[in-house]
């Protein structure tokens, strides 16, 4: 796998993620389009699931480096869930949505899952013009 162009779509994806959720603040697209935190949620996991690619591949195999993918995601995605309960509790006052939470994290999860189906497609094409 090249690194190079894996760091190119590393920040990429990012500034469209940053994009995004610029103008999804600017013109309220979060309350006007209930749908769009899913695709966001599921952009936000398929990079960090890039990252942990980017910074273990060439150091594990590829059962380890799963594993990783999957964890560092759902930590991460837990986490920012986590301090969405905290400031939605103290500072917004809304309600815990227990449904809008387990969506978040199944997005997170379905990014990083996507990544991983990147790494593995990776793995196989890196292995065929080896050979």
């Amino acid at each position: 796998m090249d690194s190079k162009k894996l760091l190119i779509r590393l920040i990429l994806i990012i500034f469209l993620i940053f994009l995004l959720n610029y103008l999804a603040m600017e013109f309220y697209w979060y309350s006007s389009i209930w749908y769009l935190d899913m695709p966001m949620h599921f952009l936000g996991g398929f990079w960090l699931g890039l990252i942990v690619i980017y910074l273990f591949f060439l150091k594990d195999d590829v059962f380890k480096s799963i594993f990783k993918i999957l964890f560092f995601v759902s930590s991460i995605g837990i986490g920012w869930e986590i301090f969405e309960i905290v400031v939605n509790n103290y500072v917004t006052q809304n309600y815990f949505n227990y449904l809008d939470t387990i969506s978040d994290i199944f997005f997170d999860l379905s990014g990083g899952l996507f990544a991983i189906l990147y790494f593995l497609k990776n793995i196989v094409s890196v292995k065929e013009n080896t050979q």
